[in-house]
């Protein structure tokens, strides 16, 4: 009997210890695992390629570029400020010097060739003619976007072009236009970028934001400008200003900018930085300078889940990128307009490859 309530006490402590371990579990704080904070994207410095006579000095105002074969060709806002005769002009560097340049086997300048233009009665088609604003070739044809305005309605117009030997030049073809109703009411907004992929003619909205523009679109041609379904885009904050062409699986690079005094295009909720952060100058100036990558599908336009490739910012001074191209896997050319002034530059990128 005595053994048995020896026993039995044994029981009850180790009841008594097992319920109190159990409830300082019960009772404890519960600590929570939380994931990490995103951390900031690298940003990636531009270096400077400098140019000489009419594309260095800013009434140039170069609003798009792109590959003729192993030319690169920069298409001035307004070709006649680039050259006086007739239609005027667009600038013309070869490939070749570029690399000699990057590769530090020439120091620079660099000065492009005149590519004269013939566009005759072009402007007189177009009323409220406010400038070129993107190019691209597909072959021996070559495509460009105006802006127009009417009071404060602004619009886009789709031109088609060859470009013809002796002597070299570009031959638009007025008879052929295409009008590209802007997709919101702001002004001097319109379709800033085209892609040639395959056998279509893809032309982007300057604005795509959530708050601005409902339903973004990317306006699709045939090469003989004939309208065809357009293309649901994704909702990209701030302004879309020039696009690569795209690789064989189909992505493509677009330039996504901001500048502070655009007001307007302000937002409180910035998915792309809230997803992969910012920079250190991102995160100390008010502008945005970056390159995003999409993928075109066969149907659709998809904003790739990638991080962004962050320019880093100069102070106090907002970059106007207005023209990007692939350069051989190497990276990517970019140039500005007038805003501050025309600056030429490189950035190196394993993805370029075209």
């Amino acid at each position: 009997m005595a053994r048995m309530m020896r026993l039995y006490s044994i029981l009850m402590i180790i009841s008594l210890l097992l319920a109190s371990l159990l409830l300082q579990a019960c009772t404890a704080p519960v600590t929570v695992s939380t994931p990490p904070a995103q951390t900031a994207v690298s940003e990636i410095p531009v270096q400077l390629i400098p140019l000489s006579g009419p594309a260095s000095e800013a009434r140039a105002e170069i609003s798009g570029m792109a590959w003729l074969g192993d030319t690169l060709v920069l298409l001035p806002q307004y070709p006649t400020r680039i050259s006086p005769e007739g239609e005027g002009a667009l600038l013309a560097l070869p490939r070749s010097q570029i690399e000699d340049f990057l590769d530090g086997r020439t120091a620079g300048p660099l000065q492009p060739a005149l590519l004269p233009l013939s566009a005759p009665g072009l402007e007189d088609k177009i009323p409220g003619f406010e400038g070129f604003e993107a190019i691209a070739f597909s072959g021996d044809r070559v495509y460009l976007t105006i802006e127009s305005r009417s009071g404060l309605t602004y619009q886009g117009v789709l031109v088609s072009g060859r470009v013809q030997d002796d002597p070299l030049q570009i031959v638009l073809e007025p008879e052929n236009l295409q009008v590209i109703e802007a997709q919101t009411r702001a002004i001097n907004r319109s379709d800033e970028a085209l892609l040639v992929a395959g056998d279509r003619l893809l032309t982007f909205y300057e604005t795509n934001g959530r708050e601005f523009n409902p339903s973004p679109l990317a306006h699709a041609f045939s090469l003989d400008l004939e309208p065809q379904q357009p293309i649901p885009f994704p909702h990209v904050e701030y302004r879309i200003t020039d696009v690569s062409t795209a690789d064989a699986d189909g992505v493509f690079w677009a330039i996504n900018y901001f500048y502070p005094g655009d007001r307007d295009l302000r937002s409180p909720h910035e998915p792309i930085a809230e997803r992969y952060g910012a920079g250190p100058t991102h995160a100390r100036e008010e502008g945005v300078e970056r390159l995003l990558a999409f993928q075109l599908t066969a149907g659709e336009i998809i904003l790739l889940d990638r991080p962004p490739l962050l320019l880093e910012l100069q102070k106090g001074a907002s970059r106007n990128w207005e023209g990007l191209v692939r350069l051989d896997g190497r990276g990517f050319l970019l140039v500005t307009d007038e805003h501050p002034t025309t600056l030429f530059g490189f950035i190196p990128h394993a993805e370029a490859a075209p």
